[in-house]
């Protein structure tokens, strides 16, 4: 249930890639593609210094060499319709991601295009990872916290458009339990293990009937676990280590 965050920070880039965000990404990706369910790419760490192309490479190579790993474009895109469609024409068709990360806060036209898309799918944010989440995902609405009725929606009408999941932290135990209890074995996305302090023993709390229904993101953790020549083969260790952590947890 591994999935390996792509997140490149020029800053943080050893010196063996020579500044290339492309060659970083790859030797990880090919140092972990065998222990790891799915790759997300951070769609932010490439526009901010000019390497669309980059992404672009990337998700090619992902989808090409290695097909059986999910290839989630982390956007958080939330728009009216039409441009919704943009997003989704960039998402499904530019960078060839299987699912993009999309914000619910303009309702279901915002998300239908994601959904509607022949190649598309959706992991919808309901009780994100980072600290101040719960300004407005917790507050009470009617009978219920906001991030329950993105839930609930989630699970009884746009699941039925298209194929889709909720972005549920780790940072959360007792939320990603109520989460799983509301929404049955759909799919849920959990970053927050490792830099942001999530716990993988909190990750008992959100699987499935069948002991599995979660992708777990680490991204900071793996990237960057040496910045010396050995980057890649640190980051299969850290990877693997990861991905036996959950497992026992889960599986238990």
């Amino acid at each position: 249930m591994l999935c390996v965050g792509l997140d490149p920070d020029p800053a943080r880039l050893p010196s063996a890639v020579h500044g290339s965000i492309f060659d970083f990404c790859m030797a990880v990706v090919e140092s972990t593609a065998d222990v790891a369910c799915a790759f997300k790419p951070q769609i932010a760490h490439f526009a901010a210094v000019g390497a669309e192309r980059d992404l672009e490479r990337i998700c090619a190579a992902i989808r090409e060499r290695h097909p059986n790993c999910l290839l989630i474009l982390d956007a958080k895109r939330g728009d009216i319709g039409s441009t919704a469609e943009q997003y989704a024409h960039e998402a499904f068709d530019r960078y060839r991601a299987h699912v993009v990360t999309v914000n619910p806060y303009l309702g279901t036209d915002s998300v239908e295009p994601f959904l509607s898309h022949p190649a598309g799918g959706a992991f919808v944010l309901c009780r994100t990872s980072n600290a101040g989440s719960g300004d407005f995902q917790s507050l009470m609405a009617g009978d219920k916290r906001v991030y329950q009725h993105v839930a609930v929606r989630v699970a009884t009408e746009w699941a039925k458009m298209g194929d889709c999941g909720l972005v549920v932290g780790a940072t959360f135990p007792d939320e990603l339990s109520d989460v799983r209890a509301l929404v049955g074995d759909l799919p849920l996305l959990v970053p927050g293990i490792g830099a942001q302090g999530g716990e993988v023993a909190a990750l008992v709390n959100g699987i499935d009937s069948n002991g599995m229904g979660m992708v777990v993101n680490s991204s900071r953790a793996i990237l960057y676990a040496s910045n010396g020549t050995d980057f890649a083969e640190a980051a299969r260790l850290q990877a693997i280590a990861t991905r036996d952590a959950i497992s026992r947890e889960c599986r238990a």
